[in-house]
């Protein structure tokens, strides 16, 4: 007797850990100027504000801008986590993020902090008078 099949056929989805990592991809560090985490380790909600720093701080993120200040505060006062941006134009983004996940952490940062980046313009490749006479005789 065989077993019948429940699953999907196809392509599936990677998971959490794809999708985070998916958005790390796209994550810029340039726009900001200081992080500020801020938690309590002994509240079951800050798990995901330490996954997000963890990621946050990792070298290929930090190299986006080598310039920024990571600050941890670790408080014993039962608080919130939170984190706080600090940007290169004067003004702060703060995450309460309580109910916040790393993957929902990840895509609030990169819908609010690096949309801020302008957007790169195509470089165009200058060929010499050789190269277009080459080309037009193909």
């Amino acid at each position: 007797m065989s077993v019948p099949f429940t699953g999907v056929v196809g392509s599936r989805s990677g998971g959490v850990i794809s999708a985070i990592v998916k958005e790390t991809k796209r994550l810029s560090l340039k726009p900001v100027k200081r992080v500020v985490f801020q938690f309590d380790p002994f509240v079951e909600e800050s798990v995901h504000t330490r996954n997000f720093l963890f990621n946050i701080t990792k070298k290929s993120l930090i190299k986006t801008n080598p310039s920024v200040i990571v600050k941890t505060n670790v408080v014993c006062d039962r608080s919130d986590p939170s984190v706080t941006f600090s940007l290169e134009n004067g003004s702060s983004v703060l995450f309460k993020a309580k109910n916040l996940t790393t993957l929902e952490m990840f895509q609030l940062y990169n819908k609010y902090i690096t949309s801020l980046l302008p957007k790169e313009e195509p470089v165009t490749v200058l060929k010499t008078k050789s190269e277009k006479a080459a080309q037009k005789k193909r």
